[in-house]
């Protein structure tokens, strides 16, 4: 069984590997409807938790505490796999979440979709799994364990945008040519905002750049909509008790998904939500005030891709620019087209399936029989913080450049550094950015992927807990250390330092303490 499976921030999607078809699981949901997706939300009551439709089922049930976009917690530049999640009374790690919801998702495959009867008679499933093309070391680790956990096997991780790439390619071919051979994908999802800019020669695709922005999705439309609706009686989203503010935000994306190109009005049912606290039964406006109010989101997402549009375009206009290829549920909003179509004309091209084409690209990509090869990139610089100067001063020392290429599945890419240590402990400190600056400066997005204490001093090298001794200098030069950094094929880092002289290492998953 050959699937691909985009975790979203709100819908999870399905698509299967099928002969050269790449279909969308159906799931039914509790009312007996056949979904093309699983809703990504959980809902705890008295410690018992409830996934997908059946947490959507009691969301509003004020007996249950609903989570929804519990996807958005791995964007946080300190997610780890240690953070805790509350979930009304319950405590559980991230990690254990998402695994817990995924194992949800392969369960409902086999309960509740229209594969279950392969699903019977399948000896492994096999998975690629998309990430934000954006996200962090840390995020990939543990979305890859939570998939694990599940009892996935995962064959790849492919950036969400980049698996779009093949969706387009499988859909769009003839727009290809030797001249025009290049396609930017778009993708705004619930969550995150992607774009890669992908060129292709036959099945063979390979990534030039990509871009994104790790917090902006769908989830930010509907908070305006809140906000611009709530405003016009007075109130604000701070007002609301926690429950109703649940309830309201969620009529919220029911009617922003709603809308269509012909919208003259977005109206809510106040008092379904405030009951006689209602200040009127419903609000009512015009969709160009919410269209108005929404615009410099849209613009943030045109600026940020700018540059991949860009590179692009060289010298002339859109020259090698195939297409600009809009997927991801948020796309749907009717003044997101609007606003590409003005700035890029007729190239815009949307998928029939917005919400599932990353899903599609997974299954393409899981596809053994499939002749589509994918070179990707990394998307921001893997850096450790170090002494310089006999420990006079601390620099970044780049291992791992923006947009170094991923290597093939079993050669992984390895950075190597030696030294002579000067203290008794060595305390690494491995960051990601967004870019470094001439000066070695980090720029854009920084966050701390991961830290290690490594024993120098050889009579240390049978302790356990290093964080109690005082880092000191050696009297005398140090040993001779080694650091051996290994980037494989899913943008994961793993690292081993060795003291050579003592014989004596220890290895290190960047992201994983």
């Amino acid at each position: 069984m050959r699937l691909g499976i985009d975790l979203g921030t709100t819908r999870t999607v399905v698509a299967y590997a099928d002969r050269g078809n790449f279909p969308i699981v159906d799931f039914l949901d509790e009312a007996g409807d056949s979904r093309g997706f699983i809703p990504s939300i959980v809902a705890e009551r008295g410690g018992e938790l409830r996934f997908g439709f059946e947490a959507a089922a009691v969301a509003g049930d004020p007996s249950f505490t609903p989570l929804r976009s519990f996807k958005r917690l791995l964007s946080g530049a300190g997610a780890s796999p240690t953070q805790t999640v509350t979930i009304g009374s319950l405590e559980l790690g991230l990690t254990d979440l998402l695994g817990r919801f995924l194992s949800h998702v392969r369960e409902a495959l086999r309960t509740r979709s229209n594969l279950k009867r392969k699903m019977d008679h399948a000896r492994e499933v096999s998975v690629a799994i998309g990430v934000p093309a954006n996200a962090y070391a840390t995020q990939r680790l543990i979305t890859l364990e939570a998939f694990r956990r599940a009892g996935f096997v995962v064959r790849a991780i492919v950036n969400e945008p980049s698996a779009a790439g093949f969706e387009y390619t499988h859909r769009h071919a003839s727009t290809l040519t030797a001249r025009r051979d290049s396609v930017v994908v778009y993708d705004l999802g619930g969550g995150t905002f992607d774009a890669s800019l992908v060129r292709v020669a036959g099945h063979h695709h390979e990534v030039l750049g990509t871009a994104g922005i790790n917090r902006l999705g769908g989830d930010d439309f509907d908070s305006v909509l809140s906000r611009v609706a709530l405003g016009t009686v007075g109130l604000a989203g701070q007002d609301l008790p926690l429950a109703v503010a649940e309830r309201w935000i969620e009529q919220c994306r029911v009617a922003k998904e709603a809308l269509n190109p012909s919208s003259r009005k977005v109206t809510l049912d106040l008092e379904a939500v405030l009951g006689p606290r209602a200040p009127k039964p419903e609000v009512s406006l015009p969709v160009s005030t919410y269209y108005d109010a929404c615009m410099p989101l849209v613009e943030t997402t045109l600026d940020a891709m700018a540059p991949l549009i860009s590179r692009a375009e060289g010298d002339s206009e859109l020259d090698d620019l195939a297409g600009v290829y809009v997927v991801g549920g948020a796309s749907e909003l009717p003044i997101v087209g609007r606003a590409l179509r003005d700035r890029f004309g007729r190239r815009v091209h949307r998928s029939p399936y917005p919400s599932a084409a990353v899903a599609i690209g997974l299954a393409i990509a899981s596809d053994d029989s499939g002749a589509f090869q994918l070179v990707d990139r990394t998307a921001r610089t893997f850096s450790v913080f170090r002494e310089g100067d006999m420990g006079r001063e601390v620099v970044l020392d780049p291992i791992f450049a923006r947009e170094a290429v991923l290597p093939a599945v079993g050669e992984p890419m390895e950075r190597t550094r030696a030294y002579h240590a000067a203290h008794n402990i060595g305390h690494y400190r491995f960051f990601e950015c967004s870019s470094v600056d001439d000066g070695g400066k980090p720029r854009g997005d920084i966050a701390l992927c991961g830290d290690a204490l490594f024993p120098f001093d050889p009579a240390l090298l049978g302790e356990r807990d290093l964080a109690k001794i005082p880092v000191d200098r050696l009297a005398e030069r140090g040993p001779r250390i080694e650091e051996h950094y290994l980037l494989d094929h899913n943008g994961i880092v793993r690292v081993r330092i060795v003291n050579a002289d003592a014989g004596y290492e220890r290895s290190f998953e960047v992201g994983r303490r």
